[in-house]
C-alpha cells in the first residue's frame, strides 16, 4: 500500500500537465520500475488516473493538438509547398491548438475578409459565405472533424493575408523580365497572438501596406464604387473644341460629367458639387473662368496638357466609364502591394514610367522632379530595381541590335551618306573601325555602328547607369522639344530625363565625389566613367493610377497595356 500512495502522490504533482505527457512520461519512467512490482501497483496506478482525471479544458486541448497534429501530418504530398509551410508555422506558434472554436473569432474573421474588397480583392476567393455553416457544423464533430475546419479556416486566413501583404498575383508570370522584390513571409507570430487575443481585425491590418499611397488608392476605390448607381449623360464628340468664352449647351453636359469626376475637389456626389460648378447659377451653359479652372484641375488628373480647353484627349477622359477606373485602381493597389517592400526602403531615385516623370529625393530629404521621356509601345521600358554606380560623361552610342537593324539600316541603303552626316562609324565586334564603303549593307554581317559624343548624339552629353539586365540607363537628348508633348513615350526603351546635368552633378555631391560635371563635359575626352563613390537606389516604376504630391489621385494612360493581364488574374 505504500507503492500505492507514493504512485498517487506521484501523478498528482504532475496534474497540471497534459494529460499525454503525463501519460508519456509517467509510464516511460515507471513501468521499468513497476514490472518488478506484484499486479497491485499497476492496478494502483490506474486507479489513480480514473479517480483523479485531467481537467476538461486540458483534456480538449489535448484532443485537439493530438487531431491537430495527426490533420498536419495527413496534408497530402502537393500540398507539402508553401501552403502546407506555412499551416505548420502557424500552428507552431499557436502549440497546435484549436483555434477557430469560438463563434465570435469566426465572424469576426468573415468580417474582415468581407473588408478586402476595399483592397480590391474577391472575397469569393476565401471561401467565406460558407465559414460560418462550416463552423456550426464543425460544432458536433469529433475531434478530427473539427481539425479538418480549424486547419481550412486557417488556410483560408493565411491565403487572404498572404494576397493582401504580397498580392494575389505573381508579377514574375505577369510581367515579362520583372526586376522587382522578393516576395515577404508572413509574420506568423505576430499574426498568432492576434488571433489569440481575438483581434482578428488587427492580424489584417498587421500586413496591410501603410504607405499612404496605398490608403490613398483605397479611399478612391471606395468613392468610386459609391458613384456606379450615379447616371451622368456624356460629353458629346464635337468638331470643335470647347473652350472659355463659349455658350453651348455642351457646356451644361461638361459641367455634369466634372462634378461626376470630383473636378472641383468636393466628394463626388452630383447635388453637393454641381453648384460649386454654377449649375444653379444664371447661366450654366456659359464656359466661364472658374469651369475652365475645373477643366485644367481634370486635366492635370489625367496628365492631359492642361490648357483648360476641351479637345478629343480631354472628352476621351471625361467619357471614361465608372467601371474601367475602378478596374483601374484595383489593378494600382495590386501593384502597390507588389511594391510595398521597395517603398518601405526608401530608394532615392524614382522613375515613373507611366506618370512620364522622376523624382530624386537628396538626403537632406529635399525632392528634385522633372519630366522623363520613356519606351515606346513596342521598345516598353521595363520595371527595374537596381543602384546607380557610376556615370558616362561625353558618350559615344553603339547602337543596340534592335535599332541597327530595324531604324539605321534601312536608311543607310537608302541614303549611303546617312552615316557620315551623323558621325556614325561602321566597327568590328573587337572595336576596330571598318570602311562603310567596303559593307555589303543588303548582308552587312557582323558589324556594329557606333556614333561620336558631339551634340547630335542621342544620349546627349550625361549617362546616368545601373546594373540590369536589359541595359536600361537614364540619359540626356539634344531633342529637348520633346519634353514639352503630353505624351512621351517615344524612346527606344532607355529613359531620356529633362535636365539630367543638373542630376548629375546632385548625385555626384550627394555621394562625395569631388568630381565637377561642367570640367568634366568641357573635356576634350569622350567616354568618360565617373564612379559614385556610393550607390544610389534607383526603381523604375508602371503604374497607371496614383496619388500626387497633394494626394490627389492622377489616372494615366496604359501605355504598355499591361492593366489587362493584371485585372484579369485579379478576377480569375
Amino acid at each position: 500500500m505504500n507503492e500505492k500512495r507514493s504512485l498517487q502522490h506521484w501523478v498528482g504533482t504532475r496534474r497540471q500537465w497534459p494529460l499525454g505527457v503525463v501519460l508519456g512520461v509517467s509510464l516511460g519512467a515507471m513501468l521499468p520500475a513497476m514490472a518488478a512490482e506484484n499486479d497491485t501497483v499497476m492496478f494502483a496506478f490506474a486507479d489513480s488516473l480514473l479517480l483523479e482525471p485531467a481537467p476538461q479544458s486540458t483534456q480538449v486541448r489535448v484532443a485537439g493538438e493530438s487531431a491537430i497534429r495527426i490533420a498536419l501530418m495527413q496534408i497530402s504530398t502537393d500540398d507539402t509547398g508553401l501552403a502546407g509551410e506555412q499551416l505548420r508555422a502557424f500552428y507552431e506558434q499557436v502549440d497546435n491548438a484549436f483555434v477557430w472554436q469560438s463563434e465570435r473569432r469566426v465572424n469576426a474573421l468573415v468580417d474582415a475578409l468581407r473588408e478586402l474588397t476595399k483592397d480590391g480583392l474577391t472575397v469569393e476567393d476565401y471561401a467565406t459565405e460558407g465559414l460560418l455553416s462550416d463552423y456550426q457544423a464543425s460544432r458536433s464533430a469529433e475531434a478530427a472533424g473539427k481539425a479538418d475546419f480549424d486547419l481550412n479556416t486557417t488556410r483560408q486566413l493565411l491565403n487572404a493575408l498572404a494576397h493582401l501583404q504580397n498580392g494575389k498575383t505573381d508579377p514574375r508570370r505577369l510581367m515579362p523580365g520583372w526586376d522587382g522584390p522578393e516576395q515577404r513571409a508572413l509574420p506568423m507570430a505576430d499574426i498568432a497572438q492576434r488571433l489569440l487575443a481575438d483581434d482578428v481585425a488587427g492580424a489584417f491590418e498587421r500586413v496591410r501596406p501603410t504607405q499612404a499611397h496605398y490608403q490613398q488608392l483605397r479611399q478612391t476605390l471606395a468613392e468610386y464604387r459609391a458613384m456606379e448607381q450615379a447616371s451622368v449623360a456624356f460629353f458629346p464628340a464635337r468638331d470643335e473644341a470647347l473652350r472659355q468664352g463659349d455658350r453651348h449647351a455642351d457646356v451644361m453636359i461638361l459641367r455634369q460629367r466634372l462634378t461626376y469626376w470630383g473636378a472641383t475637389g468636393l466628394l463626388p456626389r452630383l447635388v453637393e458639387a454641381y453648384p460649386a460648378l454654377g449649375l444653379e447659377g444664371s447661366d450654366p451653359e456659359f464656359f466661364d473662368s472658374e469651369l475652365e479652372s475645373a477643366v485644367k484641375r481634370f486635366q492635370r488628373r489625367h496628365l492631359l496638357n492642361d490648357d483648360g480647353v476641351v479637345g478629343r484627349n480631354t472628352r476621351e477622359a471625361l467619357n471614361t466609364s465608372i467601371g474601367s477606373r475602378i478596374d483601374q485602381l484595383r489593378v494600382n493597389l495590386e501593384r502597390a502591394r507588389w511594391l510595398a517592400p521597395t517603398f518601405e526602403q526608401q530608394p532615392r531615385l524614382w522613375v515613373d514610367l507611366a506618370g512620364y516623370s522622376m523624382v530624386y529625393v537628396r538626403p537632406s530629404g529635399k525632392r528634385w522632379q522633372s519630366r522623363v521621356i520613356v519606351g515606346s509601345a513596342q521598345r516598353e521600358t521595363p520595371v527595374i530595381h537596381s543602384r546607380v554606380t557610376h556615370l558616362t560623361v561625353n558618350p559615344s552610342w553603339t547602337l543596340p541590335p534592335t535599332i541597327m537593324r530595324e531604324d539605321v539600316l534601312p536608311r543607310v541603303q537608302r541614303d549611303p551618306g546617312y552615316l557620315k552626316r551623323r558621325n556614325m562609324q561602321v566597327i568590328n565586334y573587337a572595336g576596330q573601325p571598318l570602311s562603310a564603303s567596303e559593307i555589303d549593307w543588303n548582308s552587312p554581317g557582323n558589324i556594329m555602328i557606333r556614333q561620336a559624343a558631339g551634340s547630335t548624339n542621342p544620349l546627349g552629353r550625361v549617362v546616368i547607369r545601373f546594373p540590369n539586365s536589359d541595359m536600361i540607363y537614364l540619359h540626356d537628348t539634344p531633342s529637348r522639344g520633346l519634353f514639352g508633348r503630353e505624351r512621351r513615350a517615344l524612346s527606344s526603351g532607355c529613359v531620356r530625363v529633362e535636365g539630367v546635368a543638373e542630376l548629375a552633378q546632385m548625385l555626384l555631391e550627394d555621394t562625395g565625389s569631388r568630381q565637377q560635371l561642367q570640367a568634366l563635359k568641357n573635356s576634350s575626352r569622350s567616354d568618360i566613367q565617373v564612379n559614385l563613390p556610393e550607390r544610389i537606389p534607383v526603381a523604375l516604376h508602371y503604374l497607371t493610377a496614383w496619388p500626387d504630391e497633394d494626394g490627389e489621385m492622377t489616372f494615366r494612360a496604359d501605355i504598355y497595356q499591361r492593366d489587362s493581364r493584371i485585372l484579369e488574374a485579379l478576377n480569375r
